[in-house]
């Protein structure tokens, strides 16, 4: 376990720079919404993480690389003091880039340097692992949050070179049935899961038959074509409202040019490509969709359940490793749970039976968020592969859909 997990933190640690190797320091700075934070505030707050709850609890005559890291790069821990709100993360150009890569860089040295000393420490070692599986979130983060700062631009910056797109048709939609009956769900064993995913517990499921694949961009253009955005009768009052509010028409990213309908990616500004999953929809979107399909989405206790009877586990679906960053054509009748998009479920973010959080310093990571969210299952093109797990619970408001979210369809 010693052995692994320090070669895991190098590893975790080296993904994320490689990940922000082609940004110039301008791009590290931006903030257009407050949901999406600068890429350098990811790179300072991932090393405040390791720093404020590892090397200040275990590092004799621990000293903060600088005293105002902590009010700067603190995200929303109450007990850990004050912090800048989250709204104005991109108002500080300082720390430079060149300077929170000296943060990163003292830090991990500082960690490897007395990690032998508490390989026999359970508590050392449960907070490591819960660093490195904390900076694979903000992997995920800082990619889609940069995709968001870029796509305000004319100039349509590119991220990843496109590669070569093959011509494809997507598969058909299966059914797959669940029966009727007592299932499990929830988190089982030794191995790292977040609180929110325990403990594992009894639901009664009534029989209900699941889409076998996420639905794709043709599928979702009939829904705009029919007129879906304009009826009232699809949406739920909230996200009726939204969209009037909002102006909200399509998809984020999908934009008409000559009548044609093109879409912002992180390899470039595209034609949509029908054969292909769609993405950054929001819960109402979803939603409206099923309604206007005459089904419904899972509840996430359903969508656990489907996975672990159905699902396959392939490095070919999609994750961060494939170097995709956009989601890609489901065929072949691949029955993928995990990748590609988030799947927004019908559950409401909320304790399972007898959840207790975390103790101590970090019980703050999951569970007051528990209220105003809706459930995701599945992880996306951006989720590191051993990041994932079937009883991974992400959660967003349901109005947000700059992360790569999308649909898989229910039935009863």
């Amino acid at each position: 376990m010693s052995t692994s997990i320090s070669d895991r933190f190098i590893q975790v640690r080296k993904q994320t720079l490689k990940l922000i190797a082609g940004l110039h320091p301008e791009d590290s700075v931006v903030q257009p919404l407050t949901d999406v934070s600068p890429p350098k505030w990811h790179l300072a707050h991932t090393t405040w993480f390791f720093e404020n709850f590892i090397l200040k609890k275990f590092s004799p005559g621990f000293n903060a690389f600088h005293p105002e890291f902590d009010y700067l790069f603190n995200s929303y821990y109450e007990g850990q003091g004050t912090r800048v709100k989250r709204d104005m993360r991109g108002f500080h150009p300082r720390p430079l880039l060149n300077e929170v890569l000296e943060y990163r860089n003292d830090v991990e040295s500082k960690i490897l340097k007395i990690m032998p000393g508490f390989y026999q420490s359970k508590d050392f070692m449960d907070l490591m692992e819960l660093g490195i599986q904390h900076e694979q979130q903000h992997q995920e983060l800082l990619i889609t949050d940069l995709k968001f700062i870029w796509g305000f631009s004319p100039l349509h910056p590119v991220y990843k070179e496109p590669t070569k797109r093959r011509d494809s048709t997507a598969a058909d939609i299966e059914w797959l049935t669940v029966d009727e009956g007592i299932y499990e769900t929830g988190f089982s064993g030794n191995d790292f899961h977040f609180d929110n995913e325990s403990p594992r517990h009894k639901n009664y499921i009534q029989k209900f038959a699941i889409a076998s694949r996420p639905v794709n961009v043709a599928e979702y253009l009939e829904f705009i074509e029919a007129g879906g955005y304009r009826k009232w009768q699809y949406w739920l009052h909230e996200g009726w409202q939204w969209i009037r509010k909002n102006e909200i028409m399509a998809p984020e990213y999908w934009e008409k040019v000559n009548g044609v309908w093109h879409i912002f990616t992180l390899d470039g500004f595209r034609e949509l490509d029908p054969n292909e999953t769609l993405t950054h929809i929001s819960f109402y979107e979803a939603d409206a969709f099923a309604r206007w399909k005459d089904f419904r989405l899972p509840t996430e206790h359903e969508w656990e359940v489907a996975a672990n009877l159905y699902g396959q586990n392939d490095e070919s679906f999609n994750l961060l490793e494939a170097e995709q960053y956009h989601p890609t054509i489901v065929k072949n009748k691949d029955r993928a749970f995990t990748g590609q998009v988030w799947e927004w479920t019908n559950s409401a973010y909320l304790p399972y039976p007898g959840f207790k959080p975390w103790d101590g310093e970090i019980a703050e990571y999951n569970g007051k968020f528990m209220i105003s969210q809706m459930v995701l299952r599945g992880g996306s093109c951006l989720t590191p592969m051993s990041h994932i797990r079937l009883s991974y619970r992400n959660f967003f408001h349901p109005w947000l859909r700059w992360q790569f979210t999308g649909i898989r369809l229910a039935k009863d």
